[in-house]
């Protein structure tokens, strides 16, 4: 069988064994199916995938919950359930919520998880760096330019 192209998203399970290389570098990119004459398809995915999809879910849950809440706001309501954001005011609370639940419908309509982790963990970070006191401090714009000589 000559070299599949990355993007195959189906095999046969005698492609397991034969062409196992072809398998596991497609399957590295995105999740594929193997194909089984006696049984049901099974799928082969890395475990960056499965673990952005368990996140994914998990996210959902979190999402659901607050949404379905009847105390409060959304963010209020989320804050609950993610209490990291409690390290952030309550206008970017607001922002985050609008921002994730955002993202979610994005990964969930284009089958791309990485979409609301990404925007996940880029507000999770906010939020530590927040409460590490991080951006909280005076910055200081420096107006003039300083000439630096050539090394």
């Amino acid at each position: 069988m000559p070299a599949a192209p990355l993007h195959q998203k189906s095999f046969h399970s005698s492609d397991l064994s034969r062409h196992s290389g072809m398998v596991f570098a497609a399957a590295e990119d995105h999740p594929v199916q193997v194909t089984r004459r006696d049984g049901d398809a099974l799928v082969l995915m890395s475990q960056r995938e499965a673990d952005a999809r368990e996140s994914l879910l998990q996210l959902a849950a979190q999402l659901i919950a607050a949404a379905t809440s009847e105390s409060g706001t959304l963010a209020e309501s989320m804050a609950e359930r993610l209490t990291w954001m409690l390290a952030l005011s309550t206008e970017d609370q607001e922002r985050c919520a609008a921002d994730l639940l955002r993202a979610a419908r994005a990964s969930f309509a284009t089958n791309q998880a990485h979409l609301a982790i990404a925007e996940l963990t880029a507000w999770r970070e906010t939020a530590i760096a927040n409460a590490a006191g991080l951006g909280t401090g005076r910055v200081d714009w420096i107006d003039t330019g300083i000439v630096v000589e050539r090394p």
